[in-house]
């Protein structure tokens, strides 16, 4: 069972990780390109910020962002900021977020997310934390995937696994670090591909923060997968 109230201190951890690492940037690093194309540091932070704000609306019952448009265009509005206006929002939305992971709520409930997506409201705490750790290695500062807590490595690689998993366009495939193993893609039809690798390369690929190359793969080509 999720337990929301330890998901809600890790993103606070991790939210305080960013934060003291982000605060070591200049005004022209945050204007500096991230990882993620077409994207600047800024950007990154602005949508986090807006992310966490956007949460806080799923948890209060109310649709998570008017519409993509406004979604990109208050990441476009909120790029160009200077640091110290960046780090103040992502501190106070993300205190926003905690404070509306407070109130005292039926954690079993179903809410929606963006286009249609629906989970139990015990899993956004845990989406949140999905945000803030892989947009922290996005912003190309020093923190790898390798950083991540083993613990959301393990999590996020399940979390991902069963997100493809019955996905038509990816073959059964057993995803392992040598120690566990998890299965996604559509259902067994006949061999499985086998992908193994470390928990950070595993990650890396199925969150498409890697290409797969520091993986082994056995009984096929390593499976294209769909955009997250």
């Amino acid at each position: 069972m999720t337990d929301h109230a330890h998901d809600l201190a890790s993103v606070r951890e991790a939210t305080d990780r960013l934060l003291t690492a982000v605060a070591k940037l200049d005004d022209a690093s945050v204007a500096g390109p991230s990882r993620l194309p077409g994207w600047t540091r800024g950007h990154v932070l602005a949508h986090l910020a807006r992310n966490a704000d956007a949460l806080v609306n799923v948890l209060e019952g109310r649709p998570m962002y008017a519409d993509a448009t406004v979604r990109d265009a208050d990441i476009e509005r909120d790029a160009p900021r200077p640091l110290d206006v960046q780090l103040t929002d992502v501190r106070e939305s993300a205190a926003r977020f905690q404070e509306a992971g407070a109130v005292p709520a039926d954690w079993s409930r179903t809410v929606e997310l963006r286009n249609g997506v629906t989970d139990s409201a015990a899993r956004v705490p845990f989406r949140r934390w999905v945000e803030v750790e892989l947009h922290h290695v996005d912003l190309g500062i020093g923190y790898e995937l390798e950083d991540l807590p083993a613990e959301f490595t393990e999590r996020e690689i399940e979390f991902l696994a069963e997100r493809f998993s019955g996905h038509p366009e990816v073959p059964p495939t057993r995803v392992t670090d040598g120690t566990r193993a998890w299965r996604t893609g559509r259902a067994a039809d006949g061999p499985e591909v086998t992908v193994t690798g470390s928990g950070a390369d595993l990650l890396g690929w199925l969150a498409g923060r890697r290409d797969g190359s520091a993986l082994t793969v056995a009984g096929g080509p390593l499976p294209a997968l769909p955009p997250l």
